[in-house]
């Protein structure tokens, strides 16, 4: 059992319903550790682990919460989930994630890339097992984990705030109907295959080829999807925001 395992192991066992009722906040990471036992960087490899199984969810600045995220509070996200559409949304992404991926190359730590690489082989394993919505899904929460943990590679707690608004717009959207419909084995492994190239830029501290790989992964998810938009959608019920 490797050290991150012991880690989830253990915090599976800590985290019961009696002692952290949902939406309770954990102790900080510091005395968690010390609480369980473990090394700072295997407990946060297994927060994130339960945090990609929606088990936990972390607020910038405030800490780690037990349960789901919650729904935003203000009517701002769900305003302008209403009046955007998937491809305002890729648009954004383009512009924002190739400087993440560029600053990531700089800043992150040892840490930081190996929780990188455990969403690449999560990534990877999801593909091996086969096409189903199981493993569409497991897919997608992996996918969207990796992208998460580049923007903390930055250290940049604006940023990551940044990027965690634009996804909560993404989450509020049709985003999800139209993601599932262009996704398909094939496209999977093209995509697995970028994934590693941008977190292999990243790793040998080059920003350049970060921000120019990861903006080809963008590119390419944003042409499959206008592509599936194109092939016979209904685009007044399946994408416009809202419908």
């Amino acid at each position: 059992m490797t050290r991150a395992d012991e880690s989830l192991a253990k915090l599976r066992k800590f985290l019961t319903p009696e002692r952290f009722p949902v939406n309770s906040r954990l102790p900080p990471e510091r005395q968690l550790a010390i609480d369980l036992d473990v090394s700072r960087s295997a407990l946060r490899e297994g927060l994130t682990i339960l945090e990609a199984e929606g088990k936990l969810w972390r607020h910038v600045g405030k800490g780690t919460f037990v349960g789901g995220r919650p729904a935003p509070q203000s009517d701002g996200f769900s305003l302008v989930s209403q009046r955007t559409s998937p491809v305002e949304v890729m648009e954004v992404r383009l512009l924002v994630e190739p400087r993440i991926a560029s600053l990531a190359a700089i800043r992150a730590k040892a840490t930081d890339i190996k929780h990188m690489q455990r969403c690449l082989d999560k990534l990877d394993g999801a593909l091996r097992r086969g096409d189903s919505a199981d493993e569409g899904r497991i897919y997608d929460k992996w996918d969207g984990t990796l992208h998460h943990a580049i923007a903390e590679a930055t250290h940049n707690s604006l940023l990551l705030a940044l990027f965690d608004a634009v996804n909560e717009v993404r989450s509020l959207s049709t985003w999800g109907r139209l993601q599932t419909a262009a996704m398909n084995k094939q496209r999977w492994r093209i995509y697995g295959e970028q994934h590693h190239a941008f977190v292999d830029a990243i790793a040998n501290r080059d920003p350049a080829g970060a921000e120019r790989l990861m903006r080809h992964h963008l590119e390419t998810v944003q042409k499959n999807l206008t592509d599936t938009m194109n092939a016979g959608l209904d685009t007044e019920q399946d994408i416009t925001p809202g419908g």
